[in-house]
């Protein structure tokens, strides 16, 4: 098996095109759509607007965007009546030589949360069959209160994520194949050639410390600098700061920022369920409940929560008052525990409960972005744990995380259950099997 390193694509000033699954989604909503407009959802920075921007100049023959915190004037535009040739008109006055070609021209809405009777127009413009309409927000769980009417049955939401481990490889410069490659290890349940294990978690170590904002990557790739990297990094979480700041309600400011800067603690814990007391002494729900949902809003941080009982169906078994929280992207959280994390991740000399945290904390970043719902089980007396379940074919799988090679009291246990036909172990090594427990290398957790 070898791996040949395929070329950087790249667009005029010599940007990096990064290659990006959701650019499929968008494809099909324009082959399969009608009275529908594409709503895109997501934190800041994780590529929206570029991708967006990128299908528009592949798919149509003309794109207009109107960026509304880039120019705020133009919320005038959705102002008065909102019929699509009303909004046509009030776009061509503000936007000169502007084009409207009849089921060619896709109208793109970027930063939509600051203009919300944008998000009311949704309706109409669904409605006007001769352009499409794409619109991106990154704070749209936050502002939806200003809302007067949403485009119920006119907008299809989904969501997009930075780079996972596959788009991050495919950045690297390594070409599609690789994880298809790696698939038939992971279903014929076969160890993987050491050479290439090794080389696997070498990038999976890579990925946790980069992570998958673009920005990030392009830095990464350009200068294959670690400091670099950092210094991109914070600025990016000092944005994140910034939005806090600016979007939080007055009373919410100073929470919303205590609760995200207390990521990093909660994670270095042997039991990792969220404990207010670690954002404030004396902390409780009561207090810090609203801020922990505003940072869910806006994309920042995924919930992970515990289960009454790990049975089918998951949902029906949530304990809505005992989760984790975990950071919405891999390298950032990495980067929140200072510099020297980084070469202790890369180096593969980090040991603890810290380890397991950040472990954790990548298996929750690759889980959440194939969409699957984010849910433990932790027995009542704390003593047993089981990092992720998750459900196929009306059965549960339960997935342990292990830090190092060692005993699966959890999962040995909940193998005992006839119910449950099989669990994964994932660790740093490789594909083992024994009897109901299948051991993965952790970068085997975007297959299961």
């Amino acid at each position: 098996m070898i791996w040949r390193f395929a070329g950087q694509l790249s667009i005029s000033g010599g940007i990096p095109l990064l290659k990006r699954k959701f650019m499929n989604r968008l494809i099909q909503w324009k082959m399969r759509h009608r009275d529908e407009c594409l709503l895109i959802k997501g934190a800041r920075q994780i590529g929206k607007t570029f991708l967006v921007r990128e299908f528009g100049r592949e798919q149509y023959q003309s794109v207009i965007e109107i960026n509304f915190e880039e120019h705020p004037s133009w919320k005038e535009i959705f102002q008065g009546d909102l019929d699509a040739e009303s909004i046509k008109r009030r776009i061509s006055l503000f936007i000169p030589g502007v084009r409207f070609i009849p089921g060619h021209t896709l109208l793109f809405l970027d930063e939509i949360q600051s203009c919300p009777e944008a998000r009311t127009a949704l309706k109409f413009l669904a409605m006007d069959h001769s352009m499409d309409t794409v619109a991106t927000g990154s704070l749209l769980g936050i502002n939806y209160r200003e809302i007067s009417s949403f485009p119920v049955g006119y907008e299809r939401q989904e969501t997009m994520y930075s780079l996972d481990f596959e788009e991050f490889l495919w950045a690297s410069g390594f070409p599609e194949s690789v994880m298809s490659d790696m698939r038939p290890f992971f279903e014929n349940k076969e160890k993987v050639p050491p050479a290439i294990n090794g080389q696997m978690m070498k990038l999976l170590r890579e990925y946790m410390v980069v992570g998958g904002m673009p920005s990030v990557c392009n830095c990464f790739i350009d200068t294959d600098n670690y400091g670099e990297v950092d210094r991109e990094q914070r600025k990016i979480l000092a944005t994140y700061l910034n939005d806090m700041e600016k979007y939080a309600s007055v009373p919410e400011k100073p929470k919303v920022r205590d609760c995200y800067l207390s990521i990093p603690r909660q994670l270095a814990r042997e039991n990792k369920k969220f404990k207010y007391s670690l954002v404030e002494k004396g902390g409780s729900a009561r207090k810090f409940g609203n801020s922990l949902s505003w940072l869910r809003d806006a994309g920042l941080v995924d919930f992970c929560y515990n289960l009454s009982t790990p049975s089918f169906p998951l949902a029906a078994y949530v304990k809505e008052d005992q989760f984790k929280i975990y950071g919405s992207d891999i390298g950032l959280l990495t980067a929140m525990y200072g510099f020297d994390m980084k070469k202790a991740v890369v180096d593969d000399t980090l040991s603890g409960p810290m380890k397991g945290g950040i472990y954790e904390n990548l298996v929750s970043d690759m889980l959440t972005k194939r969409e699957i719902p984010l849910v433990y089980y932790s027995v009542p007396d704390n003593t047993q744990e089981i990092e992720f379940l998750i459900s196929r074919d009306a059965q549960i799988i339960p997935v342990e995380v292990k830090s190092k090679n060692g005993s699966s009291v959890s999962l040995n246990h909940l193998l005992e259950r006839k119910d449950i036909p099989f669990g994964y172990k994932l660790i740093s090594g490789n594909v083992g099997v024994a009897g109901k427990k299948i051991t993965l290398p952790l970068y085997m957790a975007m297959f299961i």
